[in-house]
């Protein structure tokens, strides 16, 4: 089996539709429309797990095709990394900024 990434959805777009594409080319056993967790809204992506006989030639017609008015990305989905590095995250606000030295907060060390 393989799983393939399916970016760039109309938010429209159902889990049967998905299918139904994807099964011209062969067995699909799963679609999963990716979905905000507090509004159940689509996030415009999603992932088909297809036999991988017919999981290359969907993706080599498939992507750059139309699909509900959208222009849809079609690829094999990379592994999730489960083997995050520990610790905070970085980026954001409060991040890791470097040395500051002596300056102190929003311009301390200033000189007029």
């Amino acid at each position: 089996m393989k799983n393939i990434y399916v970016g760039n959805l109309s938010f429209k777009t159902t889990q049967d539709e998905l299918r139904d594409v994807f099964a011209q080319f062969g067995d699909v056993s799963s679609v999963n429309i990716i979905t905000d967790r507090m509004t159940g809204q689509s996030k415009g992506f999603a992932f088909v797990e297809m036999e991988d006989a017919g999981a290359q030639p969907a993706i080599d017609k498939l992507n750059g095709t139309d699909l509900g008015g959208r222009t849809i990305t079609v690829n094999e989905a990379r592994p999730r990394e489960e083997n995050r590095p520990s610790g905070p995250r970085r980026g954001g606000f409060g991040g890791d900024r470097g040395d500051r030295g002596d300056r102190g907060g929003f311009g301390g060390g200033r000189r007029f």
